[in-house]
């Protein structure tokens, strides 16, 4: 089973809604956050889409867990988990979608998006969410256990090598074999 552990150097406030690393606060977004959040996406990215599939996500009522990194009482990351499910000959699994996630150029390569992601897996976690997906960098989402080999069973419309999952949980995959269904929001 993944355990996540925070580094000796978190301080934890508040339970586990906040944590403070190097002045920067991981937490779920307020919705006071948004208008930030999209000014994150739209910086990272260099445009508009995934803050729009933020938006639509939220309308389809798809979203799981929203997190900002605040610094200086500034939004500068961002990640997002929504539902998604798995079509198998026996019925429907219940998976996660990350996506997207974005870090303001200036503050990137600072450890910030890792932070986001080890707080939501956490978060993830303790909802008894059991299996996570991500469409990402083959050298990035890897270090935080992702793999290309427990999403060998799923059919996906996506490259091979930038198609990976994670088991939350123990033997999460172990009879799953089936097609990944996404929100309507992702236009899949």
């Amino acid at each position: 089973m993944r355990r996540l552990v925070r580094p000796a150097s978190d301080a934890t406030l508040k339970g586990s809604r906040y944590i403070l690393v190097n002045d920067v606060i991981i937490r779920i977004e307020t919705e006071t956050d948004r208008p930030m959040i999209r000014q994150v996406n739209e910086a990272a990215f260099g445009c508009a889409d995934e803050a729009d599939l933020v938006e639509a996500l939220r309308t389809e009522g798809a979203v799981l867990l929203s997190v900002v990194a605040e610094l200086d009482r500034r939004i500068v990351g961002y990640i997002l988990f929504s539902r998604m499910s798995i079509d198998t000959l026996t019925g429907v699994v219940a998976a996660v979608a990350l996506a997207p996630m974005a870090v303001f150029p200036r503050y990137q390569r600072q450890g910030i998006g890792g932070r986001l992601i080890r707080y939501g897996l956490d978060a993830l976690c303790g909802l008894g969410e059991r299996v996570v997906i991500v469409v990402g960098h083959p050298d990035y989402y890897p270090r935080f256990g992702f793999s290309t080999g427990q999403a060998r069973s799923l059919e996906h419309p996506f490259p091979p090598d930038v198609f990976m999952a994670l088991e939350l949980s123990a033997g999460a995959f172990d009879r799953i074999r089936g097609r990944v269904r996404y929100p309507r929001a992702f236009g899949l």
